[in-house]
């Protein structure tokens, strides 16, 4: 390699490192923090290890289509010719009628006769996920999620009453912070909202509106992140906290 050429590798080398500083400036992982009212109320430090991770779409693929295998409940079920009930004498002698050879009514080519190569129950489709692939994958969604802006971090979101009325009313009003205009309405599924600690009333108001869910952050995961439009994160100090702890104990 001549020296220009090794000069101008040099170069190309320093440029690619201080871009990828300058984009590790950009990041801000200072949030606004809302009141159920869509009113700002402070701000919020990120980690960048929940929040900051680059997106890894072969990870997320591979835990997603993991998780969802797992939660496949083998229902279809055929029967073989030997499920088949009858059948156990021979529909007519070998030879000397003309007719094809068969040895049972319930073969499969005979009408009543068992499936081949059907679906059955006994198939197991589990598939293995490491613990450390599970929490990154979730992170790194969560971290897309954020850079999107479809994370709200709302202070505190309680209700008094079992009311649907109430809890349509929460939504409407966080929809007016810049950004989440579209988290309320429609008929497809829009919104997720996780707290701390999922409480009958919080329950049972939102459970009428189809295109919301809401869960505890204990289970959160990338199958519920991606299926929904919007995160509203409750407590968020909490939350984080949580989401925190289970990197310590990978």
């Amino acid at each position: 390699m001549t020296t220009k050429e090794t000069t101008k590798k040099n170069n190309t080398t320093t440029a690619v490192k201080t871009a990828v500083k300058k984009v590790k400036a950009v990041v801000n992982l200072e949030t606004e923090v809302y009141n159920r009212k869509g009113k700002s109320v402070g701000k919020l430090a990120l980690p960048e290890t929940i929040f900051g991770l680059s997106w890894n779409g072969d990870l997320v693929h591979q835990v997603v289509t993991a998780m969802q295998a797992n939660a496949r409940t083998p229902v279809a079920h055929t029967k073989d010719r030997s499920d088949v009930r009858g059948g156990g004498r021979k529909p007519w002698k070998q030879k000397g009628t003309g007719r094809a050879r068969h040895g049972s009514s319930r073969s499969p080519i005979w009408k009543g006769g068992g499936v081949t190569h059907g679906p059955r129950n006994e198939k197991i489709y589990t598939q293995k996920i490491n613990k450390k692939m599970r929490i990154k994958a979730l992170f790194t969604v969560l971290s897309e999620k954020y850079r999107k802006g479809r994370i709200l971090f709302v202070d505190e979101l309680t209700l008094k009453n079992i009311k649907t009325k109430d809890a349509v009313s929460v939504i409407k009003d966080l929809s007016v912070i810049s950004g989440f205009e579209k988290m309320s309405g429609g008929k497809k599924i829009n919104l997720y909202i996780t707290t701390p600690a999922k409480t009958d009333a919080l329950k049972k108001s939102f459970a009428n509106i189809k295109t919301v869910e809401i869960d505890e952050v204990r289970n959160i995961n990338p199958v519920d992140l991606l299926t929904y439009r919007f995160i509203i994160i409750s407590q968020p100090k909490e939350s984080i906290a949580f989401l925190g702890g289970k990197i310590e104990k990978k």
